[in-house]
Parts: structure tokens; sequence; C-alpha cells
């Protein structure tokens, strides 16, 4: 049975459009049963999701699609692109790719509160912007430590190279069962990230009675709470189909400019 195939695009992103129109003529000149939607207008039923944007855009359309059996496979429009696997110039090669299926399909573990997932990371604020606020963390219901911070990232291995990474977080291979716990500019020079098993069940409390929080998930869906809120390992899992030319420490070392050499400026 042949697959399904979609393109999904971010009409609000520059050049979207454009690529998708080039992406549409690829697939069309490989006689490629697809259909077009937009990120704000997903729909399901189909086996493979060519999604074009920057990273927020793919994390979108991860969340939507972790709930079946989809596979998406993101075309970088943005910066970084740490979860696309093709620029906009190579769409050619990447889709004769997929379609030989010269690919891997990577599991990648996710993050709930209560209706809300996240594919990167879940970070909890104070409502009081400008200020620090308190929290408790628990472990398995067991109290760990206070924390006086800006905030706290609770971040997947996905979600290691975002937000936690630039809070000082560690890198973490996407293969790793695990989370990280991250304080956002914290008031003390003892508190430090926390990597622990995927398995754990994290509580973080409010520890003010007047105090407001707002958790955001994958600084897209934001709620606010008043006392606690809990986090733990999702049972929906993202599908990503990953290109065989290049691993995870390969895309570190382009991303992040490992390979090249520092300037000295005189």
């Amino acid at each position: 049975m042949s697959k399904k195939f979609a393109i999904c695009y971010n009409k609000t992103i520059e050049n979207s459009n454009d690529v998708k129109n080039n992406l549409k003529s690829i697939l069309e000149k490989k006689a490629v049963d697809f259909e077009v939607i937009d990120i704000d207008n997903m729909k399901k039923g189909f086996d493979f999701v060519f999604v074009i944007g920057g990273d927020g855009t793919i994390l979108k359309a991860a969340r939507f699609y972790s709930k079946g059996e989809t596979v998406i496979f993101g075309i970088n429009l943005g910066r970084l692109g740490f979860l696309s696997q093709s620029s906009k110039e190579d769409i050619e090669k990447s889709v004769d790719k997929v379609l030989a299926e010269d690919y891997e399909v990577q599991n990648r573990i996710m993050l709930q509160s209560g209706k809300f997932l996240a594919l990167n990371d879940i970070v909890i604020k104070g409502t009081m912007t400008g200020r620090t606020s308190k929290f408790a963390l628990k472990i398995n219901g067991e109290f760990i430590c206070n924390y006086l911070a800006d905030g706290i990232i609770v971040s997947t291995p996905t979600g290691s190279t975002a937000y936690g990474l630039s809070a000082g977080g560690p890198i973490l291979s996407p293969n790793l069962n695990a989370f990280v716990i991250i304080p956002i500019c914290p008031h003390t020079l003892s508190a430090r990230p926390l990597v622990i098993p995927d398995s754990e069940e994290l509580t973080i409390c409010a520890c003010s009675a007047e105090a407001k929080y707002v958790a955001s998930c994958d600084g897209q869906s934001f709620y606010e709470f008043e006392n606690e809120i809990h986090i733990n390992k999702s049972e929906y899992v993202a599908r990503l189909a990953l290109l065989k030319d290049g691993g995870f420490y390969n895309v570190l070392r382009n991303k992040l400019h490992w390979s090249v050499s520092p300037v000295c400026e005189k």
C-alpha cells in the first residue's frame, strides 16, 4: 500500500510559500500523491509529512502528529534548525532519499503536564515580570530543594539544545531516556542542572500563597497555576525522520560551528 504524504507549511514565515511550491513541483514530477496543509489547520490521516518552517513549526507539528503513527520530516527555514533534516537548497536530494526510504525513524520522548505536551521543554516562571520567584522541587513526591530563580526548565534530550542550552544546561543525546532540570539565573552558585531518569515524576510547587506561576510547553502553549504542577513522560512520542548521512553529533558540529577555528582579531 502506497504511503499518504503531506506538505505542511507555515505561511507566516518568509519564503515558506516559495519552498512549498518548489516541493510541490518536485513531488508532482515524481508522481507522488500528496496534500498541502498549513500549520494552523493540520489534519490526520497521513503516513509522512514534510514540515516547512523553523523549529517552532516542527515542534507544533510533532506534538499534533505524536498521537498517531505519522512520521514528520523538517525542512529548515529558521536559524539553527536542530529538528530539521534538510535545507531549502537540498530539498530534491532529500525527497529522493525519503522516497527510497533511505532514512531512519527516531522516537523522541515527550513531556506531559495534564493535557499539555512538549517535545522540547516545559518552562515554569512567575507571572511578575522582572522579579525572581521561589519554587520547590519534588521528585516522586520526595522534596529535593527550593530554588530562588527566574524560572525552571524541565527539558527532554531533544530540548537540551534549545532553551536549556542557553541557560547553561548540558546537551543530552536524544537516545537517552532522561530529563534535565535547569534553574534559570538562580540566586545561588550551588544550584546546578540535574539529569534524572525519564521514569521519574516531577512536582514543582509554588512557595508563596500570593504568587502565581505560568507554565509554557515548547514556548507555544501557556497556562497559569497557583499551587503545583506535575510533569512526567508522555505515553506519546514524536516520530522524526532522520537522513542517514549525518548523526546527532554531526548536527551538533555543524549547527554549533564546532569545526570552525576561533578568529583572533588584532
